[in-house]
């Protein structure tokens, strides 16, 4: 008889694999952030069908959002409106679906440009250090002693609630949030011995920011940004329900609520159907950003 042995890896031989083993590629990244949780999964298809309905909004309405016939108000959910109408006989569905678009717009487009202004502020701040730093701090400290719900109402008031005033307004009350935490993260990865040894080296600023910094610090901006994406779009519900934001009679989530205020009495079906929406978004979109968060963060990524 043959003797056989199995060897078992020693403590050492692991870590040592472990070590050199590849950084996972965006598909593995992307497996572990969806595909581990059933909960994930489930947002991320209802994130998916949001995604879907917005860009298909004028193909699948079934009625002309703007469209008004006074035979028609507040009427219960009915076979031809499943939503019913509102207070000018509007089709709730139909203001829904073209409201998406907007909303979804304002939710995913204003935190990508205040993660790209915040981290060029943070990483100024954090890598140059000296005036710059202190300059671009007290312009931060400035703007988060607001809450950014208030800083966008006071900004919306002033711009008023054209499509790019509501851009700008998103954009800059997220983007003091993501410089703090880009400058904190430079702050750290300035000290490590590679970027020393590049500045050794005499390598250029540029390179080395764009090549060892903003690599870096990704992870902790990429989990910011989603988890605002969601905050963005209750925040963009909010300044058009007070009226600062999308103008009536152009659908969004917010206004879609406030019209519905006005005949609330008469029939519920407006307030549910936007509330809903902003709920159902709100919630995906969150459940996907911790998990993002905890699949970067290496506390918690074990």
């Amino acid at each position: 008889m043959t003797d056989v042995r199995t060897e078992t890896p020693s403590a050492e031989l692991i870590a040592e694999r472990e070590i050199l083993a590849p950084e996972p590629g965006f598909r593995e990244a992307f497996s572990r952030v969806v595909l581990d949780r059933p909960s994930t999964q489930i947002a991320f298809v209802v994130v998916i069908i949001f995604i879907l309905v917005a860009v298909l909004a004028p193909l699948i309405a079934p009625y002309d959002p703007l469209r008004q016939s006074m035979l028609r108000i507040n009427q219960t959910p009915t076979a031809q409106h499943w939503l019913g109408t509102d207070q000018f006989g509007r089709d709730v569905l139909s203001r829904l679906i073209h409201g998406s678009r907007k909303s979804l717009i304002f939710g995913l487009l204003s935190p990508v440009f205040a993660a790209f202004f915040g981290t060029i502020l943070g990483v100024a701040a954090g890598y140059f250090g000296g005036i710059v730093d202190r300059v671009i701090s007290r312009i931060i400290d400035m703007l988060m002693a607001f809450p950014e719900l208030l800083l966008a109402i006071l900004i919306a008031a002033a711009l008023g609630g054209s499509f790019w005033n509501i851009v700008v307004v998103l954009t800059v009350a997220f983007t003091p949030g993501f410089a703090r935490v880009a400058r904190a993260s430079t702050l750290s990865v300035k000290q490590e011995p590679y970027v020393e040894a590049a500045i050794a080296a005499g390598v250029s600023t540029p390179h080395i920011i764009i090549r060892h910094i903003i690599p870096n610090i990704s992870a902790p901006i990429v989990v910011l940004m989603a988890l605002w994406s969601a905050s963005s779009i209750r925040i963009e519900a909010t300044l058009s329900f007070l009226g600062i934001g999308t103008r009536p009679p152009n659908p969004s989530w917010g206004n879609i609520i406030r019209d519905g205020l006005n005949s609330m009495f008469a029939t519920q079906w407006p307030i549910f159907a936007g509330g809903l929406a902003i709920t159902i978004v709100v919630l995906a979109i969150s459940i996907i950003g911790d998990s993002v968060r905890d699949h970067l963060d290496p506390e918690t990524n074990q």
